[in-house]
């Protein structure tokens, strides 16, 4: 399929999908003409190259990731070594840490927004019998 086409059948830009490609992550044959004509595996390979970047890997680490996975399924191929294992885990370990220091900022935001919603009221009512009024 041309690239018009797995970008479309991805969601995932014409530009993103070149960028996959001179970074490894994904491989096309040429046509004569010299156009990019990738097999229909591209689409499960570009969900999957789009799931690593979700989860804060980057572009490296899923090239030395990728051949270790099957596309259809994500599960690992024959090919996962014991330091592979390694490596994720600690890929892992530091999603973990993310995500707890994302909980935490959203419990601060949760407190300022009920602090605003309650006392944003008493605030404004507050300023308002201070200022002067008009005669």
């Amino acid at each position: 399929m041309r690239i018009g086409e797995l970008a479309r059948r991805t969601g995932v830009s014409e530009r993103s999908l070149r960028y996959y490609e001179k970074q490894g992550l994904l491989t096309a044959e040429r046509t004569l003409g010299g156009h990019r004509d990738f097999p229909a595996g591209a689409v499960d390979r570009v969900i999957r190259i789009q799931e690593l970047f979700a989860a804060g890997l980057h572009s490296a680490k899923i090239a030395q990731l990728l051949p270790c996975m099957r596309d259809a399924d994500g599960g690992p191929s024959e090919i996962a070594t014991p330091r592979l294992v390694t490596e994720l885990t600690t890929e892992r370990d530091r999603i973990d840490r993310m995500i707890t220091d994302l909980i935490r900022s959203r419990e601060v935001l949760d407190e300022v927004i009920d602090t605003a919603s309650d006392g944003g009221r008493r605030t404004a009512t507050h300023l308002e019998d201070r200022q002067p009024r008009a005669l």
